[in-house]
């Protein structure tokens, strides 16, 4: 049983491969294969582009160059309370600056008290969950996370560390067993069947709220639940007598908390099973409030001083030198993080939108790109405003289409082919039900690809 749900696991945390089945294409970029000049920036989720293709999550070592990911911003020690969403950015706006937003949002976080709430809906714009990822990077450091998680056949919260190469470290937790926290780690995503290990939590982890912590340093790595030291994996411990390294976590990680439908019917079956089966669209919490939710209330970074030999020249970005991915190609820098345009790359930062003509009028249609400027976001590329042109064009593909990949859930009105509705509305004094949204099967798809990274 537990080679099964080795398995399985790996399933999810294969993201290449699972996307390449989901939207009908092979990977553009990764596993040795390096995107063109044209479109530099190889997105976690394998495909090329520019924007927020080289923001967060831009694999360097199977884009054009290592200097085509923009520079990552450094660790930021903090406690982000979630008593309300201001710290909080859509992927389609947010352009690298850390000092203006601290998450970067997919699908759709809603507040509720002081929580946030990742939803996962059966419809709209959170049809396959909702995605939070830091805007400063780890490197080292003491993460909590004081949350609860969801409940419910095929449903799947996670708390997260991903870093641009791949090595992860994680906190996830299976809606039909709410007595159990997963933990696992990969170093550049290689399958290792076994990392996992389940952790006992005491109470319901829906019911009740916990705080799980991951402590990463340089030689030792703790998961922790409520202040109990519950599974600890030494550096040492991980020597890799094939490739004569340590696979052991890293490379500076963004943190990431998503809620996502494991149990989708595209899916595999050890995937599906792992989750409990598939999602329940009928079950009491999508009755009630329209979705499944957890609720994340707060989470503290302690970042850990640099690692001893890091090669230092400054202060506010974290760069590869090599394409090793190991722990000694990273440097720290002054270089800039923030790009001008959706349209800028890390060798390009001041690319900007093209200017409207002095001819054009309110109801001109906005010059478009022809590149990719967010993952999941096809056909035009941003017009004067940084959105899609309103040529009339069909700027969606059905989920099985020949689309891009990746965590986009636009916020703003006819990004993506969503279209905001009303604004939310509360449930018997409740928690909010989730926006009317118009969307169609890429909606979906484009979800399911920011998530099943995890």
């Amino acid at each position: 049983m537990s080679r099964i749900l080795a398995v399985a696991t790996l399933a999810l945390l294969s993201a290449s491969s699972v996307l390449a089945q989901q939207a009908g294409k092979s990977s553009e970029c990764g596993e040795g294969k390096s995107c063109p000049s044209s479109k530099p920036c190889c997105s976690q989720y394998g495909q090329c582009g520019v924007g927020a293709f080289c923001l967060g999550g831009c694999d360097p070592l199977n884009s054009f160059s290592l200097n085509s990911c923009v520079p990552a911003p450094v660790c930021n020690s903090g406690d982000y309370k979630f008593d309300n969403l201001d710290g909080i950015q859509s992927n389609t706006e947010y352009l690298g600056d850390a000092s203006k937003a601290n998450w970067v949002s997919s699908g759709q976080p809603e507040q509720f008290e002081d929580n946030v709430l990742l939803t996962l809906s059966e419809t709209g714009k959170s049809s396959f969950g909702t995605l939070l990822a830091s805007t400063s990077y780890v490197w080292y450091g003491k993460i909590s996370a004081r949350m609860k998680s969801s409940r419910g056949k095929g449903v799947v919260t996670a708390f997260i560390l991903m870093s641009d190469v791949k090595d992860e470290i994680d906190f996830e937790f299976v809606g039909t067993d709410l007595q159990t926290a997963q933990s696992n780690f990969y170093f550049q995503g290689i399958p290792d069947y076994d990392n996992g290990k389940n952790l006992t939590v005491k109470s319901s982890t829906f019911d009740d709220y916990h705080t799980y912590v991951i402590d990463w340093t340089p030689t030792q790595l703790t998961w922790s639940v409520d202040n109990t030291v519950l599974r600890t994996l030494k550096r040492s411990e991980t020597w890799n007598t094939t490739t004569n390294q340590y696979h052991y976590p890293q490379t500076p990680a963004r943190v990431q908390l998503s809620l996502w439908p494991a149990g989708n019917p595209k899916n595999g079956q050890g995937t599906i099973a792992w989750a409990g089966g598939l999602v329940d669209w009928n079950a009491p919490d999508v009755a009630k409030f329209g979705y499944y939710y957890s609720m994340i209330s707060d989470i503290n970074v302690d970042c850990y001083p640099t690692p001893d030999g890091a090669n230092k020249t400054g202060d506010k970005a974290y760069i590869y030198t090599a394409k090793s991915g190991m722990n000694n190609s990273v440097a720290i820098t002054d270089d800039d993080t923030v790009l001008k345009s959706l349209l800028g790359t890390g060798t390009n930062m001041d690319a900007d939108y093209p200017k409207a003509k002095e001819s054009d009028t309110a109801e001109s249609p906005a010059a478009t790109s022809d590149v990719a400027t967010v993952p999941g976001l096809t056909g035009a590329g941003p017009g004067t405003n940084g959105h899609p042109g309103n040529d009339g064009s069909d700027n969606t593909v059905s989920e099985t289409g020949n689309s891009g990949t990746s965590g986009s859930g636009s916020t703003s009105p006819g990004v993506g082919g969503f279209s905001q509705g009303t604004e939310t509305q509360k449930s018997e004094g409740s928690l909010p039900k989730e926006r009317g949204l118009q969307s169609s099967m890429f909606a979906a798809l484009v979800a399911v690809m920011g998530l099943l990274v995890l």
